[in-house]
């Protein structure tokens, strides 16, 4: 596996072990539909929340949450709908990013942006 592959793998898992411990119920990871794909499917409060995580080792050209441009909302509003359909969700939805930026020690700050944008 490429070594940038291992790296976002890194940046799910943090996001992960994190909403699990802020009460989350992780529903799927990386859940695709066609071309589109969602890092975490979470459930809290009677919410399905959609997340992107980012994860990058530097800000130099901007924070991880940057880079979660209108195409990639747009696919996973797609992915989103499709889901929303399948489980017969009635409730309300929120999609969520994960930025993870990490130093050169390996140390990581994690923000967890709510209600990051919307379709």
């Amino acid at each position: 596996m490429a070594e940038h592959n291992n790296f976002g793998r890194k940046g799910e898992a943090l996001a992960k072990n994190f909403l699990e411990a802020a009460g989350y119920e992780i529903l799927e990871e990386n859940w695709t539909f066609l071309k589109s794909e969602v890092d975490l499917i979470a459930y809290k409060d009677a919410k399905i929340i959609f997340v992107e995580v980012k994860s990058r080792n530097s800000n130099r050209f901007g924070d991880p949450e940057d880079f979660v441009l209108n195409p990639k909302q747009q696919q996973m509003t797609l992915a989103a709908d499709e889901y929303i359909f399948l489980m017969n969700h009635q409730g309300e939805v929120r999609f969520d990013i994960i930025s993870i930026l990490f130093n050169k020690k390996g140390e990581h700050v994690l923000n967890h942006i709510e209600d990051a944008f919307w379709p």
